[in-house]
């Protein structure tokens, strides 16, 4: 059963084109790496210049488990770590299509 992934990014100002950087090689490298790994939008809103959404879609709960393995993924976070104010993820186990 398909396994959904949202995360939002509060960013701390003047910080967004680094993170962007990284977060954008996190999604190509997950869709290109990761067979379990179906789809990994960033999505950013204007009139949200600090604010950064994710949505991601997996397999099933093993292949976002062996995502947050994959060497991409555990470089990206150190290189973010400071440029984060605050991030929510909330998971979805159902996707009716």
């Amino acid at each position: 059963m398909p396994y959904a992934v949202t995360v939002t990014f509060a960013i701390h100002p003047g910080k967004m084109d680094d993170f962007m950087t990284h977060i954008l090689n996190n999604a190509r490298s997950s869709l290109r790496d990761e067979p379990g790994c179906q789809q990994f939008d960033v999505c950013t809103d204007p009139s949200q210049p600090n604010t950064v959404f994710l949505y991601e879609v997996y397999d099933d709960l093993a292949a976002f488990e062996a995502h947050q393995q994959m060497p991409h993924y555990l470089a990206t976070g150190p290189k973010v770590k400071d440029l984060v104010a605050d991030k929510t993820l909330i998971t979805f186990e159902r996707i009716d299509r």
